[in-house]
């Protein structure tokens, strides 16, 4: 599962994420995306299993790119535990994608198969998603 290597501090604020994306908003590297409409934590859990959706049904041909990096440790306290006593330890990590972000990109297969397999990967986000096509995109008629 993603988490980052090192950080310079274990535990970190929760922060209310207020905003659209002010980077990560249009298409980088892949033909085909889904983009958040909302915004939400996206646990390491939720990435990887939208990874494996996608490159289950794609039959790993074209490639594919997640956008988002889990970099903010999010802390629980042991269940019943009284109040105080410091805040707890790093459970899991979360990625913090705000309303317009490109979550993952497709490239190398056909629109009909990328659609369904970003449409597969969107059900295990907790965010809802759109489903977006580079402007320069033009579909290959087969004959």
């Amino acid at each position: 599962m993603l988490q980052p290597k090192r950080t310079k501090h274990r535990k970190m604020h929760k922060m209310v994420p207020k905003g659209n994306a002010k980077r990560g908003h249009e298409l980088a590297h892949g033909t085909f995306g889904i983009k958040a409409i909302e915004g939400a934590w996206v646990t390491a859990r939720q990435i990887e299993a939208a990874r494996v959706a996608v490159t289950r049904f794609m039959k790993r041909e074209g490639q594919i790119w997640i956008n988002i990096f889990p970099d903010k440790p999010i802390t629980k306290k042991p269940a019943e535990v009284r109040m105080g006593k410091g805040k707890g330890n790093p459970e899991y990590w979360v990625a913090v994608v705000k309303p317009g972000r490109i979550i993952f990109e497709a490239d190398g297969v056909s629109m009909a198969v990328a659609k369904e397999a970003l449409r597969l990967a969107a059900q295990k986000l907790p965010v809802n998603t759109r489903f977006v096509v580079r402007r320069d995109y033009v579909e290959e008629k087969t004959v």
